[in-house]
């Protein structure tokens, strides 16, 4: 090749990377829609220069900003930090007049909402790689919402039915460093990202997707953990009174009676509980165990991994597990973690066949993942 074919070839390898860094800069800051707070008459929003404004719904259902007509949406002038209510936030704060109440919407860059959500979601003193696993799994789930929203408004909620978000209260050092060090990683099946999903405890062995939301996925199977006995939820016991329960059951349509027994008739492969019958005078009626689970709380019912058992007029319910079950279980990262487990390892383990990607990169880290990989 000549000096000039050289320097040619050079200047095109230039302009590849800075396009490359460009992709991966612009995709890692993509803005992700976290509905705050929702429900509201008024809200205080102070600016990053120091100045408040006031919002409320106006009595025609449109929104008033210091009492002046500003149609149905405000957003606040530019990026920094900001304080609404009770949260501090990096990014920009939109408020939406919606019908009868107003919704708070924090539009914040995807690492800083990773940022957010890892140290809510984890405990942030535990091992760094389990934290850079959490990391991973949260950064993951926020790009699957941004392709999949579940509202025009916004596209993921800041409580436990999306993943909890704590704003720049909950970025403490620790949570810092394990997205920093994961930066841009997400996991990915056939190139997309995805649901990636977990819970606290599995009791054992994790659920397969179908088995609480009915639609399965080939990255979310049941799997054997171990060394969860750390975990506060590795067993647990309830005890539910027989009015309780009739109580909360009737409220389903499922009342058969004051003298109804409940009994356990088919088990997912997993050991969680599949259906229940509950059988009386009235006759009989069955329902599944995530029904029984969200029926009675899930602080009563902890994971569909149980056993009943009577003790006169109470019904026991004594299982093992805390949450749905499917994905990462938390508990058992942390104890891979400290045994040495690289947070790829961990994450290979949870979500099997799935590849670890990087935003804006063409190329994975699959071979890693499989084998996996190494901090």
């Amino acid at each position: 090749m000549t000096r000039r074919g050289w320097h040619q070839a050079a200047v095109a390898l230039a302009v590849a990377g800075l396009v490359v860094a460009a992709r991966e800069a612009s995709a890692a800051d993509s803005v992700v829609r976290v509905l705050l707070e929702s429900g509201l008459d008024s809200i205080r929003v102070q600016l990053p220069d120091g100045a408040v404004r006031h919002l409320s719904r106006a009595s025609d259902g449109g929104l008033l900003v210091d009492m002046g007509r500003s149609g149905l949406v405000w957003e606040s002038p530019r990026s920094g930090i900001h304080r609404v209510g009770d949260w501090t936030i990096e990014g920009r704060i939109r408020v939406r007049s919606r019908g009868a109440d107003l919704a708070v919407i924090a539009l914040v860059a995807l690492e800083r909402y990773v940022e957010g959500g890892v140290g809510r979601e984890m405990p942030s003193s535990w091992d760094a790689k389990a934290l850079r696993a959490q990391a991973v799994v949260s950064r993951t789930y926020a790009l699957h919402a941004l392709r999949h929203p579940g509202d025009d408004d916004y596209d993921v909620e800041a409580t436990t039915t999306s993943q909890v978000f704590g704003g720049r209260a909950a970025a403490v050092a620790t949570v810092r460093a394990a997205v920093a060090a994961t930066r841009g990683e997400y996991l990915a099946h056939e190139g997309e990202p995805i649901l990636a999903v977990f819970h606290s405890a599995s009791g054992g062995q994790t659920a397969a997707a179908e088995e609480v939301w009915g639609d399965s996925r080939p990255y979310l199977r049941s799997i054997a953990v171990k060394e969860e006995e750390e975990a506060p939820s590795t067993y647990w016991r309830a005890e539910v009174s027989r009015t309780t329960l009739r109580r909360v059951l009737g409220q389903l349509g499922l009342d058969v009676g004051p003298d109804a027994e409940l009994s356990v008739v088919e088990r997912w492969p997993s050991g969680r509980v599949k259906r229940l019958e509950l059988r009386g005078r009235g006759g009989a009626r069955q329902l599944s165990g995530e029904l029984l689970r969200r029926a009675l709380g899930p602080n009563v019912v902890k994971s569909t991994l149980f056993e009943l058992r009577r003790d006169g007029r109470e019904v026991v319910i004594v299982g093992s597990g805390h949450g749905h079950g499917v994905g990462m279980s938390q508990w058992g990262a942390k104890a891979m973690a400290e045994g040495g487990a690289s947070h790829q390892e961990i994450l290979a383990t949870f979500f099997p066949g799935t590849t670890l990607e990087r935003v804006g990169s063409e190329h994975s880290t699959a071979a890693s993942l499989a084998a996996g990989g190494g901090e």
